[in-house]
């Protein structure tokens, strides 16, 4: 199996094949579930020893989910701790701490970095992007009465973009910002022929996850953009984009999103009015 990307991607796979793991595998996991920031910032040896299980007992239990030992699983755990810090500074700082000497900090390598990444996840994005899956959301588009946006925090950047685009259309689009906390307000007038298109990626917005699950109880039709097919809002979806976006230590970007984004509606513009309008976006 491949090894998993992010943490909540391999917390759901721990999760998955836990009843035929053995039992020193099952020991191994409950103490890496619930011990995550230990796990992230401690030797294997240390990590080892508060398990009570042999070190050879953590390579077997990473090679089991398809890491080529346990100091690679133990990425995985290092960038949830330092995404969990919020603070810009502090995430660099602890970033910084945990890699050494190797980390990049000067500007122009950053953007170098962030460059390369971004190539890659834009080439990804293409590849894994179905094309009858762009039509048919390009199609829910155009049918669609009203067009509800939401992207909250990291995505509210693309969702603002999106509005905008859409605007440019003369399509009836409202972003749902929840702005002086009216967000169910803003719900209210939802119907059948509306569509919602959500944006969000671990740790999915409790906002956005409660959107949706109000567009599925209306009749609403949704599209969704995410980061894995077991995402709260997957489900709830009538097409449903997975977006891998490019990551340079704990920071991750939000090219191959914009790039997603201004595709459908570029897409919508040719299809309903031709290429003057498209232009204008």
């Amino acid at each position: 199996m491949s090894s998993a990307k992010t943490f909540a991607e391999l917390q759901d796979q721990i999760r998955a094949r836990y009843a035929e793991l053995s039992k020193r595998l099952q020991q191994v996991a409950k103490y890496v579930i619930d011990n995550k920031n230990t796990v992230a910032m401690q030797t294997v040896a240390v990590i080892a020893k508060e398990a009570d299980v042999p070190p050879s007992t953590l390579i077997r239990f990473a090679n089991t989910f398809g890491f080529s030992g346990f100091n690679e699983m133990k990425q995985i755990f290092r960038l949830d701790l330092v995404k969990e810090t919020a603070n810009y500074t502090e995430r660099a700082r602890l970033f910084r701490e945990m890699e050494g000497a190797s980390a990049a900090d000067q500007p122009h390598d950053i953007l170098q970095e962030f460059a390369r990444a971004n190539a890659q996840a834009l080439q990804q994005l293409v590849v894994h992007t179905p094309a009858d899956e762009m039509q048919r959301a390009v199609d829910l588009l155009e049918q669609a009465q009203t067009i509800y946006v939401i992207g909250l925090r990291r995505s509210f950047s693309a969702a603002a973009y999106l509005r905008y685009a859409l605007s440019h259309l003369e399509r009836r689009v409202v972003l749902l910002d929840g702005l002086g906390g009216m967000l169910a307000e803003q719900l209210n007038l939802m119907g059948r022929e509306d569509v919602v298109l959500s944006i969000s990626f671990t740790p999915y917005a409790e906002e956005t996850v409660m959107v949706s699950e109000k567009a599925s109880q209306t009749g609403a039709r949704q599209i969704v953009i995410t980061d894995s097919q077991i995402s709260p809002l997957a489900s709830l979806s009538d097409v449903c984009f997975v977006v891998k976006e490019a990551q340079v230590g704990a920071f991750r970007s939000q090219s191959a999103t914009l790039c997603l984004l201004q595709s459908l509606a570029v897409g919508l513009a040719f299809q309903t009015s031709g290429q003057d309008v498209a232009a204008s976006l």
